[in-house]
C-alpha cells in the first residue's frame, strides 16, 4: 500500500515522485521500458530553465536519482490497467498488483514514425520530432518538415526563421491545418512546398545528409541535401489501459485541465499524455509537479 503510485517514469512522472515524496508520501513509480522517457534519445536539451546544455540521457539520470535519493520507489513493469476502489485505487501491472491513496499517471505520448530504414538510428543525428527543441542546432541550413496538419505548417513558419531553407513535404494536394499559416508561408521566400509527395528514404551515414521524396502522382523520385528533417505527423498518447477509467478525447489524449484533475477522484494525469497546448520538457516536469501537489490535497483531505 503507497500514499501514491506513479504510471511512467519520464520528466513528469519523476517530478511527480520528488514533490510528493517531499511531502512525505510514499511513492512507487512503475515504467515500462526504461527511466526519463523519450528524452533520453535527445543528444542535446538546451532549452529548460538554468541548465544551458545537458544531454537527455543525462538529464534523465540527474532526475532519477534525485528521486530515488528522496525516497521514491522505482519498479520496470508494465501497468496494464487501473481499478477505482473509492478511496483506494489498484493499480495491475504484468508482475504484481499494488494499492495506492492517489495515482498519477504519466505515461506520456510516443512520436507517430515515418516507418523508413534507419529512422531511429538517425535520431537526433538530423531526424527530430520537435522545431521549437532542436530548430536552433539548424540555424542557417538546409531543413525539410513532414506533414500537412497546423504543427507541420507552425514547425515550417519557426524554422524559415532560422534556417536557410526549408522544405515542406506533404502527402496531398491540401493542408489540414489554418489557411492563414499555409499564406504566411507562401509568403517566405526560402520555403518551398512540394505538394502529393512522401520521404521514401533517410541518406547519410553517422549523420542525416539528405532525403528521398517520392511524388505520389507520377511516381518519380528527388533527392534533397539538408541536414535536418523534422517529422510532425502526429502523436500517439499512451492512455490505452486507462480508456475504461478516465476520459480521453478523440485524438485518445487524457481530459484534465491545468490542474490536472480528471474526472476520477484520485487519479492525475501529468505530462504528454493529457491534453494540452505546449509539450515541452519544461512542461512535463511542471505538470508533475501540479499533480503530485494537487495529489497529496486530495490525500490530506
Amino acid at each position: 500500500m503507497y500514499d501514491v503510485i506513479i504510471v511512467g517514469a519520464g520528466p513528469a512522472g519523476l517530478t511527480a515522485a520528488i514533490y510528493a515524496r517531499r511531502a512525505s508520501k510514499t511513492v512507487l513509480v512503475l515504467e515500462a521500458k526504461a527511466w526519463g522517457g523519450q528524452i533520453i534519445n535527445t543528444p542535446d536539451i538546451e532549452n529548460y530553465p538554468v541548465v544551458a546544455h545537458i544531454s537527455g540521457a543525462d538529464f534523465a539520470n540527474e532526475l532519477y536519482n534525485q528521486a530515488l535519493a528522496l525516497g521514491a520507489e522505482v519498479k520496470l513493469e508494465k501497468v496494464i490497467g487501473v481499478e477505482d476502489l473509492g478511496k483506494i485505487k489498484k493499480v495491475r501491472s504484468t508482475l504484481a498488483e499494488y494499492e495506492a491513496g492517489a495515482v498519477i499517471l504519466a505515461t506520456g505520448s510516443e512520436n507517430r514514425k515515418l516507418g523508413l530504414d534507419r529512422e531511429q538510428e538517425l535520431t537526433g543525428r538530423g531526424v527530430s520530432y520537435c522545431a521549437t527543441c532542436d530548430g536552433n542546432f539548424f540555424r542557417n541550413k538546409d531543413v525539410a518538415v513532414v506533414g500537412g496538419g497546423n504543427t507541420a505548417l507552425e514547425d515550417a513558419l519557426y524554422l524559415a526563421d532560422l534556417a536557410n531553407k526549408v522544405y515542406l513535404i506533404h502527402r496531398r494536394d491540401a493542408f489540414r491545418g489554418e489557411e492563414t499559416t499555409v499564406d504566411r508561408l507562401r509568403q517566405r521566400e526560402n520555403v518551398e512546398i512540394i505538394y502529393n509527395a512522401t520521404v521514401t528514404a533517410l541518406l547519410g551515414e553517422k549523420r542525416l545528409s539528405g532525403i528521398e521524396v517520392t511524388d505520389k502522382i507520377t511516381g518519380g523520385k528527388r533527392s534533397i541535401e539538408l541536414k535536418g528533417l523534422f517529422v510532425a505527423v502526429g502523436r500517439i498518447p499512451e492512455n490505452e489501459s486507462f480508456s475504461a477509467l478516465i476520459d480521453l478525447d478523440q485524438a485518445g489524449y487524457a481530459v484534465a485541465g491545468e490542474n490536472c484533475r480528471t474526472k476520477v477522484p484520485g487519479v492525475f494525469v501529468a505530462g504528454d499524455n493529457r491534453t494540452k497546448e505546449v509539450r515541452q520538457l519544461v512542461t512535463a516536469a511542471a505538470d508533475g509537479a501540479v499533480a503530485a501537489t494537487e495529489a497529496v490535497k486530495f490525500l490530506n483531505a
